[in-house]
């Protein structure tokens, strides 16, 4: 994945490659609760249909924390939406709602290399609502924000490489952590490169920060001092205890799930 210095604080080297998030299409009758993880909590939450008119299933395949897949399988129900009973729909039990369809349009999509016009545009539309019911209005005064995050989903086509053969795109876990009490940040790929970058923010308002690089680190070893053109803005839309939604000064959007709330940034 190629180093930049937009507002994705991308943490890849150009010659990078990253194992894609992929779905299994599974007709089975054996189907299990969709669930986000909720390492805050400890194990997985189901999520619920929130009172659309369709509900997801998903049966676990593999095992080990980066091991897991999931096939989904779809199934129909005669819940009416809100509108339809005369009662408006709580802002939680939206968010669900849209966690769910954010979820299955994006597990295809190989973290956003494979999605076409119309697939980024379903993404845009259904993110565009979910940050409407954010739970969190000022992220940087969250301690939700703290942790290390998995990238599940991005635009910026510096990270995916989508010109490039596969086998030279990224193929580990992406994450991405923020620490908002030190104003630390840190990019980091993981196998094979493990390339990393780490990054001072500067608030600018209780949502965007000024993104300051100051070191990549090649194989997580070789330090080298970020020139001076290593910047750029982050903006966080949506956060909760398991996602996290931000949009880059270059208009990319970038889509995380939280992976260890206890992680810090090296100073």
């Amino acid at each position: 994945m190629a180093l930049v210095v937009s507002l994705s604080l991308p943490c890849a080297a150009p010659t990078s490659s990253a194992l894609p998030l992929r779905a299994e299409a599974d007709t089975s009758s054996s189907l299990q609760p969709l669930a986000w993880p909720s390492p805050r909590r400890g194990g997985r939450r189901a999520l619920g249909v929130g009172g659309s008119g369709l509900a997801l299933a998903a049966a676990q395949v593999g095992s080990g924390r980066h091991g897991e897949r999931w096939r989904v399988g779809v199934s129909s129900f005669s819940f009416l939406p809100a509108f339809f009973t005369g009662r408006k729909e709580k802002d939680s039990d939206k968010a669900e709602r849209l966690k769910e369809e954010l979820l299955a349009a994006i597990r295809p999509l190989d973290r956003g290399a494979e999605a076409k016009v119309e697939d980024k545009e379903r993404v845009e539309k259904i993110v565009q609502q979910l940050e409407e019911v954010s739970p969190v209005k000022e992220p940087l005064k969250s301690d939700l924000l703290n942790g290390k995050w998995e990238l599940l989903y991005t635009t910026s086509q510096s990270i995916l490489q989508p010109g490039r053969p596969k086998f030279l795109r990224p193929f580990g876990v992406i994450y991405q952590a923020i620490n908002a009490d030190t104003l630390r940040a840190q990019n980091m790929e993981t196998w094979p490169y493990f390339n990393q970058v780490t990054a001072n923010l500067v608030p600018l308002n209780s949502r965007r920060v000024a993104v300051r690089f100051d070191y990549f680190k090649i194989f997580s070893l070789i330090p080298i001092k970020a020139p001076g053109s290593g910047k750029g803005e982050l903006e966080i839309t949506y956060l909760d205890e398991e996602l996290r939604v931000s949009r880059g000064d270059k208009g990319n959007l970038f889509i995380l799930k939280m992976a260890d709330p206890t992680y810090r940034v090296p100073l």
